[in-house]
């Protein structure tokens, strides 16, 4: 199954999880960048509030798409210490490259943030979005990340993802909805038709409209 696009593949999701509709508990969490386009999508159906888990893929030397792990806020850090062992990189290269990654997590926070807290977890239905997953090492983070802070539940919720994936991210989530999950995986940008780059503007956008929406909803 092919999506035309990020936008597509949110309604489509959103249909998935229509039990969520205006549950009074739900959030929304997307992953940054992509996952907040697919996210809104699933926000505005559920009418649902929506926020981001800014997570940062670890990407190997010269691979950056082949991720050896992932952090995320507060100070999560997920590594596939067999694949580091395998590619026989070394504890400076790795450091190195977290250390890139922290800055980096660190600016989106604040941008996509511009200062506000995060909004309350513990106790609430949680609903991570991306717009799909390879090997999981990032979604994988993520939900550690919310784990930490006592949800009542832990939904994971993408396009397209490999069984192989949503079998292992099932260990971290009291629910996985995937609407397709092809045994034959390259990457993520096969499966759409277009999957551009989605900007920092973008994100800030799309998040400043849901909380907008959120706003009059409880006005």
């Amino acid at each position: 199954m092919r999506f035309r696009d990020r936008i597509h593949a949110g309604q489509l999701l959103a249909a998935q999880l229509s039990k969520y509709i205006a549950a009074p508990d739900v959030l929304v969490c997307a992953l940054p960048r992509g996952g907040v386009v697919v996210g809104f999508q699933v926000a505005e159906v559920l009418r649902s509030a929506l926020d981001i888990v800014v997570v940062r893929k670890l990407g190997v030397p010269g691979q950056k798409e082949l991720a050896m792990g992932a952090i995320a806020s507060g100070g999560i850090r997920v590594l596939r210490h067999d694949l580091i062992e395998e590619l026989e990189i070394s504890d400076r290269v790795l450091e190195t490259i977290v250390a890139e990654e922290e800055r980096e997590l660190e600016r989106r926070e604040a941008i996509y943030r511009g200062g506000a807290p995060p909004p309350e977890i513990s106790g609430r239905t949680i609903i991570l979005v991306d717009d799909g997953l390879a090997t999981g090492a990032t979604m994988w983070a993520a939900a550690v990340a919310v784990r930490q802070q006592q949800p009542k539940r832990l939904v994971i919720a993408v396009p397209v993802a490999p069984p192989s994936t949503c079998t292992e991210l099932s260990a971290q989530a009291d629910e996985i909805v995937c609407i397709s999950r092809p045994a034959l995986f390259a990457a993520i940008g096969e499966f759409y038709e277009d999957f551009h780059q989605v900007s920092d503007e973008e994100v800030k956008d799309l998040l400043r409209r849901a909380a907008s929406r959120t706003s009059r909803k409880l006005a």
